[in-house]
C-alpha cells in the first residue's frame, strides 16, 4: 500500500516538471529579440526600400573624354595674326629685260591635285610660321594675273605628307599678279637643305618647277643643287617670319 502510494507521488511528481520545463521553453522562445530571428526579413526589407527611393544614376564623369586642345595650345606657333595686310610686299624690284627664275628638279614626291588654299598651316603641324609673298612677273616685269601656283615641302621635322595634302596646296595669283602663302620653315631631308618645291604656270605657258631656299641655312652649302638666286629674302617681324621671292616667267 505504502509503495502504491510512493508510485503515484513519483509520477505526480514527473507530471508537474514536465509541465514546469515546458512553460520555461516556451517562455524563452518568446524572449528572444527581432534582430535574431527576423535578420532576412530585416535584410529584404531594406533592399525595398533602397529601390524605392533611388533616384537615376548619376553620370560616370571618370570616363568622359578630356576636352581637347584649342588649335593654339596644341601648336603656338601656329597661331597666325591677320598678317594678310602686314604682310604686304616691297614695291617690285625688276630690271627690264629680266632673267627667267632657274628651274630645279621636281624630286620624288610631288602630288597633283592638292587643294586650292593660300595657307598650308593645319593644327599639330611642327614647324616655324612663315610668310611667303611675291609675285609672278614676266621678263618685262610685268606682273602676270591669273598664274598657278603648286607647292609642296616638309614639314619642321622634315617629313613630307605622301598620303595625304598636309603642306601641299595650290593658288592663283590676283590681278596684281601677287600670290600670298602662310606655311611653316620646312625641316632637313636627309640629304638636301631646307627647301620648298613650287611649280608656277602663267596661263596656257609652260610650267616652271623649282625649289625656293631658307638664308643662313648650314646645309645650303652642301646642298649639291643649291641656288644663290633661289634663297627667299626673310625678315623677323613682331609677327614672325615674312618672306618674299618674286618668280619671273619666260613667255612664248
Amino acid at each position: 500500500m505504502r509503495n502504491d502510494i510512493l508510485d503515484s507521488g513519483f509520477r505526480h511528481i514527473a507530471i508537474i516538471s514536465i509541465l514546469l520545463i515546458s512553460v520555461l521553453i516556451l517562455g524563452a522562445c518568446s524572449s528572444v529579440g527581432d534582430s535574431d530571428l527576423p535578420a532576412e526579413t530585416e535584410i529584404a526589407t531594406t533592399v525595398v526600400e533602397t529601390e524605392a527611393v533611388e533616384g537615376p544614376a548619376l553620370p560616370d564623369t571618370s570616363l568622359q573624354d578630356t576636352p581637347a586642345m584649342t588649335d593654339e595650345a596644341a601648336n603656338p606657333e601656329l597661331t597666325v595674326p591677320a598678317l594678310a595686310e602686314t604682310a604686304e610686299p616691297e614695291a617690285i624690284q625688276c630690271t627690264s629685260p629680266a632673267s627667267g627664275t632657274p628651274s630645279m628638279m621636281e624630286g620624288p614626291y610631288y602630288k597633283a591635285d592638292s587643294p586650292e588654299r593660300t595657307s598650308l598651316l593645319e593644327p599639330g603641324i611642327p614647324g616655324e610660321l612663315l610668310i611667303l609673298t611675291g609675285f609672278i612677273l614676266n621678263t618685262n616685269c610685268e606682273p602676270i594675273p591669273n598664274a598657278w601656283m603648286d607647292f609642296w615641302q616638309t614639314d619642321g621635322n622634315g617629313e613630307y605628307d605622301n598620303t595625304g595634302y598636309k603642306l601641299r596646296g595650290h593658288q592663283f595669283t590676283g590681278e596684281d599678279g601677287r600670290y600670298y602663302l602662310e606655311t611653316v620653315i620646312p625641316g632637313l631631308y636627309p640629304g638636301r637643305t631646307a627647301h620648298i618645291h613650287v611649280k608656277v604656270q602663267a596661263p596656257d605657258e609652260p610650267v616652271l618647277t623649282t625649289q625656293l631656299f631658307i638664308p643662313g641655312e648650314p646645309g645650303n652649302q652642301r646642298d649639291i643643287i643649291f641656288s644663290e638666286e633661289l634663297v627667299i629674302d626673310l625678315q623677323e617681324t613682331d609677327d614672325g617670319l615674312q618672306g618674299t621671292f618674286n618668280f619671273v616667267l619666260d613667255e612664248d
